[in-house]
C-alpha cells in the first residue's frame, strides 16, 4: 500500500513513522509513505500558502493554488494518458481532507481505507482551507473526533498507524487484526501474561486450562462483558450470536 501524506510540516513525521511495526512494514515493502510539503508547490519568492480570509475573521486559511498544484502533480505521476484524458475529477485516487468536520474515523473505516491501493491525506491547517479545495479536489473528509488539534498531521498518523495494521502480513500473523477492539463491533477483553501469580492475583483458571474451545468462549464473554460495561452503545450494531444474547441478559439480570 502507498499513503501520499500532504503537509507544511514534514519535520513532525519521521519520528513516528520510522519506528516499531510501520518501520518494519516499509522495511518489508508492504506499505510506503511519502511526504510532500505543501510549500514546495507554492509560487513566488516567499512560496505563501496561507492568506487571511475573505470578509474577515480570525486566523489565516490554505490557499487554493499550491494544494491544487500539489495533488494535480502527484496524481499525473500516476495516470495512463487516457487517465489524464479524463480528467482529474475521474481519477480513482482517493485524497482525504483531516479536518473536524469530516465523518467520524472508525475501526470500520480503517477497513474501507485498506482496500485501497493508495490514499493522499490532506493535512488542514490553521483555520481551514478554501472552500473551492472541499467541493473541486477532494473525495473524502475524516475526523478522528470530536474536538479541535492545531493540524491534521496527528490525525494522518493515527490513520496511517490504524490502516497499516491491517495490511496482510504487517502484524506477521494473517488475522493479528481480527481480534482487536473495535474489529469485531465489540471491544477487547482482558489479557494475561507470565508469571501466574503476581501480588496474590493469579491469571483465570480458565486460561491455564488449556481448553481451546472455553478460552475461546470466555474471551468472547469477557468482550461482551467489556463492551457492556464501557461502550453498551456498540452492542446495538455489533454482529451477536444466540449465546452472545444470553451472556448479555445474564449480564443486564445482575449475574456474574
Amino acid at each position: 500500500m502507498h499513503i501520499d501524506i500532504l503537509t507544511l510540516f514534514p519535520e513532525m513525521f519521521p519520528g513516528y513513522l520510522n519506528e516499531s511495526i510501520l518501520k518494519r512494514a516499509q522495511a518489508a515493502g508492504l506499505l510506503q509513505i511519502d511526504l510532500h510539503n505543501i510549500r514546495d508547490y507554492a509560487t513566488g519568492k516567499h512560496r505563501i500558502t496561507d492568506e487571511p480570509p475573505y470578509g474577515g475573521g480570525g486566523g489565516m486559511v490554505l490557499k487554493p493554488e499550491p494544494i491544487f498544484t500539489a495533488v494535480e502533480t502527484l496524481i499525473s505521476t500516476l495516470q495512463s494518458p487516457e487517465d489524464k484524458r479524463l480528467g482529474i475529477g475521474d481519477w480513482r485516487l482517493p485524497v482525504i481532507l483531516l479536518t473536524p468536520q469530516g465523518r467520524p474515523f472508525t475501526q470500520r473505516v480503517a477497513q474501507e481505507l485498506v482496500q485501497h491501493p493508495r490514499l493522499l491525506l490532506l493535512c488542514g491547517r490553521y483555520e481551514g482551507v478554501d472552500e473551492r479545495i472541499r467541493q473541486h479536489l477532494v473525495t473524502d473528509e475524516i475526523s478522528i473526533g470530536d474536538f479541535v488539534l492545531t493540524g491534521g498531521e496527528l490525525a494522518a498518523m493515527v490513520i496511517v498507524d490504524a490502516v497499516a495494521r491491517l495490511i496482510p502480513g504487517v502484524l506477521g500473523a494473517e488475522d493479528a487484526a481480527e481480534d482487536d477492539s473495535h474489529a469485531t463491533g465489540l471491544l477487547e477483553g482482558p489479557h494475561y501474561t507470565r508469571p501466574e501469580t503476581f501480588r496474590d492475583w493469579s491469571v483465570p483458571e480458565v486460561l491455564r486450562s488449556g481448553h481451546a474451545a472455553n478460552i475461546a468462549r470466555w474471551r468472547r464473554e469477557e468482550a461482551l462483558r467489556r463492551t457492556w460495561q464501557r461502550r453498551p452503545d456498540l452492542l446495538l450494531t455489533a454482529e451477536l450470536s444466540e449465546a452472545d444474547r444470553w451472556f448479555l441478559g445474564k449480564l443486564a439480570a445482575g449475574e456474574r
